[in-house]
């Protein structure tokens, strides 16, 4: 069993409380953290990016999704930690695993900071609570001599109306209009993506995802932003704030949220913390409901999705050129690992105008790896590739005018048959969403069934979303777009860029997804279709044409003919030649055989 466990329980039954629970998020109900708010990671040994730990007097559960159920299963393989498969058949929530568990009046722990209101509210119901002490922080504090890693803010930037398209005044305008149309005062956000979309400001206080810890306050007649970094106030990017916005130090907000005058204030329930709203005086009214900056962000302006496409060609560039040198090197007989393989693809991004930072870290997976959804590689236990099989790679990068994604599966050398026929058909649940075509208002489950239905007749399946909404120069992961089985609510609208990517895991034997970004656009006669926007070919040799439609063989070749149009003049001389071979016209015939 994990010590941390042990000296929590400890602690539990010093304060009188029966349950402990500890998320995966921050003060602003972030998907990614600082290593400041990796306390589940700490007390469970489990590294995921989902995932919500639960400890008790006498026992101890991790909920989190399928990405992550092998993972999860070796990292908690002896801590004492039983894994709760969200939405299995037989595995409760872990909001019914506690109604089953505790008496009605027991009492629960957790961080209030870190919890959502909405979250915080069902347990009211049923149990007394007890949030505004951080007992695991403590814990974590006196565990080593460094102690808990501490919030280091890093610089705040501006990014230029030439990448943006809309200067902030414009956004806020627009955003208290959608306020005025909710009857609404004032407004709280608390999600970062959102706070830095506002304003055209960027940091680095989260690996991978250039956000900046901040809240901002919308009042009739001005707003507060309160940031972390006490250096920003005075900087030139400070200065090109509009002089509507005031800024003042992080944590004043909890204080100035207790003065607010009466009003109604919008805030969402989902992702603003139960100490937030504790804060706030009986004469506010709260009102529950999403974020306008939120769909507002997701809707991407001419200037946005320009720049994204072109950071898209040279990412493009970047992965093909690495693809080929890899194919090259292995059968030269050279000897790489998945850690290789990862750091091989970050230098090809290097080199590629405006690269900043990679989006998320590299899944390089080969072979059985490759059935771990969100596997993570380390130089301690990565595999080492072989001239056979599958190696899947899904990586990104933060560019100074896009964000990008892409999965490829690549055969590094000879594949089964079976191999071929489930490639091919992971590629035509992939064709199946990005030709799709509908009507308005349609929602990301209805899309989800269309993308699932090839693996379904062939009766199989992955589990996990088909698509996620994708920010610009943000998160790789944003709302509200995403295309999922629980994307019910969730309508995909023109001006989104969302990510294409089903799968197929064999546990023990490998894993497959292929990952495109895609725009949502109008077509000629009003329905709504997909641009893929992402390019990089596809593997021939695993292929089987004869399982192919006409139809998604004419989408094959479009899409093939496009990614040489995107990247033969990005990529050398060598990578062109190979580029010519397996895309330009004298392949189609041998790809579609």
């Amino acid at each position: 069993m994990r010590q941390q466990l042990i000296a929590l329980r400890r602690e539990l039954k010093a304060e009188g409380i029966d349950a402990y629970i500890i998320p995966t998020t921050d003060f602003h109900g972030s998907e990614y953290v600082n290593e400041y708010f990796k306390c589940r990671e700490f007390f469970s040994g489990f590294t995921g990016s989902a995932g919500t730990l639960l400890v008790t007097a006498d026992r101890a559960g991790l909920w989190t999704d399928g990405r992550y159920f092998l993972q999860a299963e070796a990292e908690l393989k002896g801590s004492g930690i039983e894994l709760m498969k969200e939405r299995e058949p037989k595995v409760p929530t872990m909001e019914e695993y506690l109604k089953g568990h505790l008496p009605k009046g027991s009492c629960i722990g957790f961080d209030g900071r870190v919890v959502s209101f909405r979250q915080a509210r069902e347990y009211e119901e049923r149990f007394t609570i007890r949030w505004n002490e951080d007992l695991a922080g403590r814990i974590w504090e006196k565990w080593t001599e460094d102690g808990r890693p501490p919030i280091q803010p890093s610089p705040i930037y501006d990014i230029p109306l030439s990448v943006t398209g809309e200067g902030a005044a414009s956004k806020l305008q627009r955003l208290r209009l959608a306020m005025e149309k909710k009857g609404v005062d004032m407004h709280l956000i608390t999600c970062l993506e959102e706070i830095a979309w506002l304003y055209n400001l960027r940091g680095g206080d989260v690996d991978h995802t250039p956000v900046f810890f901040a809240f901002l306050l919308i009042e009739p007649e001005g707003e507060r932003l309160y940031v972390l970094d006490e250096s920003f106030k005075g900087s030139r990017a400070a200065e090109k704030l509009p002089e509507t916005t005031e800024i003042l130090p992080y944590f004043q907000i909890f204080e100035d949220l207790k003065t607010l005058p009466e009003g109604k204030l919008l805030l969402s329930s989902e992702r603003v913390s139960y100490a937030m709203v504790k804060c706030l005086p009986k004469c506010v009214e709260v009102v529950d409901g999403d974020d306008p900056a939120e769909l507002m962000k997701a809707i991407k302006n001419y200037t946005e999705i320009s720049c994204t496409k072109e950071a898209h060609r040279r990412d493009g560039a970047a992965v093909t050129q690495f693809i080929y040198r890899l194919k090259k090197a292995l059968k030269q007989g050279k000897s790489l690992t998945e850690v290789d393989a990862a750091d091989c693809l970050l230098e090809e991004r290097r080199r590629q105008r405006g690269f900043k930072d990679l989006s998320f870290s590299t899944i390089a997976a080969y072979g059985p790896n490759g059935a771990i959804v969100h596997y993570d590689p380390s130089p301690e236990s990565c595999g080492t590739l072989k001239p056979e099989g599958f190696l899947l790679l899904d990586s990104g990068g933060q560019y100074h005018d896009g964000t990008t994604d892409i999965t490829r599966t690549i055969a590094l050398g000879s594949l089964t048959m079976e191999m071929k026929r489930n490639y091919t058909l992971v590629l035509k649940s992939h064709i199946a969403l990005a030709s799709a075509r509908f009507p308005e208002g349609t929602t990301g489950a209805e899309l989800d069934r269309i993308a699932r239905a090839p693996l379904a007749a062939a009766g199989l399946d992955f589990n996990h979303g088909t698509g996620h909404g994708v920010g610009h120069m943000l998160s790789v992961h944003e709302g509200p777009n995403k295309i999922s089985p629980l994307g019910g609510d969730s309508i995909i609208r023109e001006g989104m860029i969302t990510s294409d990517e089903p799968g197929l895991y064999l546990t023990g034997r490998y894993g497959i997804r292929l990952e495109n970004e895609i725009l949502c656009v109008r077509g000629e006669d009003g329905m709504l279709e997909f641009e893929p926007i992402t390019w990089c070919p596809w593997e021939k040799e695993a292929i089987l044409g004869e399982m192919l439609t006409e139809k998604e063989k004419k989408w094959l070749k479009d899409y093939h003919s496009m990614v040489h149009e995107n990247l033969k003049p990005l990529v050398d001389d060598e990578t062109a030649a190979w580029l010519d071979a397996i895309t330009g016209e004298a392949s189609f015939p041998l790809l579609l055989f």
